[in-house]
């Protein structure tokens, strides 16, 4: 019986390239996976720990036909300027007040009360968002 001549023995000389390219793509792969999981949880850990600061609309109140009064509850760092927007709306839907209000007092957490004008009754009113600025 002939032996099969178009193989070479197992083993005799040392790995073939098809065996040096998939330990290379395996190394590749865990380092790169490593490198992904490093990169999502020191995003979730700054995501989590990062505060830039927070506002609350704690009540508001229609003074007349063309006030507003609301009061304000502000967390933001000390070296932070916090800018709001309050609108207000009429009884149909429809905006009848809007003003940013900018807050760069050095306290870290403080109540205000802020004034709105409209250009009709105010049926509701509504903290639109914050945004924390460096103060500069």
């Amino acid at each position: 019986m002939a032996a099969d001549r178009g193989a070479l023995p197992e083993g005799r000389y040392g790995r073939s390239a098809d065996e040096r390219a998939d330990r290379k793509l395996k190394i590749v792969g865990a380092v790169l996976g490593a490198a992904m999981l490093a990169f999502v949880g020191w995003a979730a850990v700054h995501y989590i720990t990062k505060s830039d600061g927070s506002t609350q609309l704690i009540r508001s109140k229609t003074i007349s036909d063309d006030t507003v009064q609301a009061v304000l509850e502000v967390r933001k760092d000390e070296d932070a300027v916090a800018v709001c927007t309050l609108r207000s709306l009429g009884a149909e839907g429809g905006e009848v007040g809007r003003k940013d209000f900018r807050f760069d007092k050095p306290e870290t957490h403080f109540t205000e009360l802020v004034t709105l004008r409209t250009t009709a009754h105010a049926a509701a009113t509504e903290l639109k968002g914050c945004r924390m600025e460096k103060r500069g």
